[in-house]
């Protein structure tokens, strides 16, 4: 840990499993903005930044663009402060169906690849027959 509790860019790369590269580069998009530097100019991350990267990495699998994460994050951070509008209850559920079908998709691409290695498997020859 480093000041007052919060981990340096290193320190959130290795626990989110994130480059540092990555990391500054979601900074730079106004995705996840470390909440303070310290004197000497390093990034500083809180729990909730930490968070914050996890929730940006597990949409990424998804395929959902930067821009569209953005806009979650901020639709988020709307519900999460109680200061969401009707449009922003309507759009996190727009997200909550578009992860639904995306997962849908993965799904169906896992079970195609699990056929395909199962009939690769079968096909190789054993010894001895």
């Amino acid at each position: 840990m480093s000041v007052e509790g919060s981990l340096q860019i290193g320190e959130v790369a290795d626990a989110v499993g994130l480059s540092i590269r990555t990391i500054r580069h979601y900074d730079e998009m106004g995705l996840v903005e470390p909440s303070g530097r310290s004197p000497g100019g390093f990034r500083l991350y809180t729990g909730a930044d930490v968070e914050r990267l996890r929730l940006v990495k597990r949409l990424k699998p998804l395929q959902f663009s930067l821009e569209e994460i953005q806009e979650l994050l901020v639709t988020l951070d709307e519900v999460t402060n109680g200061t969401a509008s009707a449009d922003h209850i309507a759009r996190l559920d727009t997200f909550a169906s578009s992860a639904e079908e995306r997962c849908d998709d993965l799904r169906r691409q896992l079970a195609m690849a699990e056929e395909l290695a199962e009939h690769l498997r079968r096909s190789v020859p054993t010894s001895g027959r």
